[in-house]
């Protein structure tokens, strides 16, 4: 297991992050779900506390279902053949892929020569 580039970080922060966010959002709607009748009706206190765990185990599975979802490839810099930053992933320098293989290397008659200048007659 080698390092992790800063972009794979991210995604597993972000992933973490949303996996707590979604879980707490979804454990606080089903505990109020639960909670209203037992505060509408003046049913008794135990009603509230089977609220308060079920929402706690809702919390606990969202969170374990969202990061048992998280491809592991994603971990390592891979998702379904891409890397985390969009990109191909093969051993392939760019000057090795086929949409630069152009006589005299330089670039296409759609890409202008110097990218950010215009020249001079536009």
């Amino acid at each position: 297991m080698g390092t992790r580039s800063g972009a794979q970080r991210d995604a597993i922060t972000v992933e973490i992050s949303y996996a707590l966010v979604s879980g707490g959002f979804v454990a606080i709607l089903l505990y109020l779900g639960l909670y209203a009748p037992v505060r509408y009706f003046d049913l008794p206190r135990g009603f509230a506390l089977v609220a308060g765990g079920l929402a706690g185990l809702t919390f606990v599975v969202r969170v374990v279902h969202v990061l048992w979802r998280f491809p592991r490839g994603a971990a390592q810099g891979t998702e379904l053949g891409r890397s985390v930053t969009g990109r191909p992933v093969n051993d392939r320098s760019f000057a090795d892929r086929p949409e630069n293989d152009r006589p005299g290397g330089g670039p296409g008659p759609d890409q202008p020569s110097q990218p950010g200048r215009t020249s001079p007659d536009s």
